[in-house]
């Protein structure tokens, strides 16, 4: 028997299969319909499922799936597994609180930073004994292109460009590139850096849809050995809650 488990955001949802810890099936949709729930229905046999969700409507595809088997929404109360101190709790991204608790139930008993390259870049720490307590957030790749773009009237919209290696730029597109590129660089290391002050034995997991971009950025860092790269740490943590939380 499997579980299946969702992550709704603002413009993809992702869904996964998995029997136990083992993952069975994942892929990303714009915009799942029934055939979507249908089809995973048909090819997985699915015991129970959980759902997280920045939207507050009702999806197709959820319906359908409600109608055949057990559906849970990931919440703060759901957090079997860690001492989740953060002083707002209903105010936590249930991005953050998933991929939290993923951290813990892949690597228990170290002391995890998570960096998740998304939309926004969110750092989240939670120490070897469990103890989570909040973490960072600043703006993500693609968002600082568009806020050099959008908020002046004469930067270009630019994207990241893997193959750029200078320090600093000699003209406007490369000073945009070094100012981004080199800007989430020097940050990353800077968290990491502050982090590893207090704890010696850092585990760093990158996730999100830039984490390979930002493990390129950081292949030359003295972190570089440290860092593991989880592409499906939300989803492995809705896996854990759903498993730890039987009731």
């Amino acid at each position: 028997m499997a579980n299946l488990v969702a992550d709704i955001g603002n413009t993809l949802t992702k869904i996964a299969v998995f029997e136990q810890d083992e993952l069975l099936f994942a892929s990303q949709y714009q915009q799942p319909d029934a055939h979507t729930a249908n089809n995973i229905l048909t090819n997985y046999t699915i015991n129970k499922a959980i759902v997280s969700s920045v939207k507050g409507d009702e999806e197709e595809w959820l319906t359908v799936l409600k109608g055949k088997v057990p559906v849970k929404y990931f919440n703060a109360e759901m957090t079997t597994g860690i001492r989740n101190h953060y002083l707002t709790p209903k105010t936590l991204g249930l991005d953050r609180l998933a991929a939290v608790v993923g951290a813990a139930h892949l690597y228990p008993g170290k002391n995890t930073l998570v960096i998740d390259g998304g939309t926004c870049i969110k750092y989240d720490f939670i120490d070897a004994d469990a103890n989570y307590s909040g973490g960072s957030i600043s703006p993500g790749l693609n968002m600082r292109y568009k806020a050099l773009n959008n908020y002046t009237a004469g930067l270009p919209l630019l994207k990241e460009d893997i193959t750029f290696k200078p320090e600093f730029g000699n003209d406007t597109y490369t000073a945009i590139l070094s100012g981004v590129q080199n800007g989430i660089k020097y940050e990353l290391t800077g968290f990491i850096e502050s982090y590893h002050k207090h704890e010696q034995q850092l585990n760093i997991v990158l996730t999100g849809g830039d984490s390979i971009f930002f493990d390129t950025l950081l292949k030359n860092s003295i972190f570089a050995p440290y860092i593991k790269i989880e592409p499906y740490l939300v989803l492995k943590g809705l896996n854990a809650a759903i498993q730890k939380h039987n009731d």
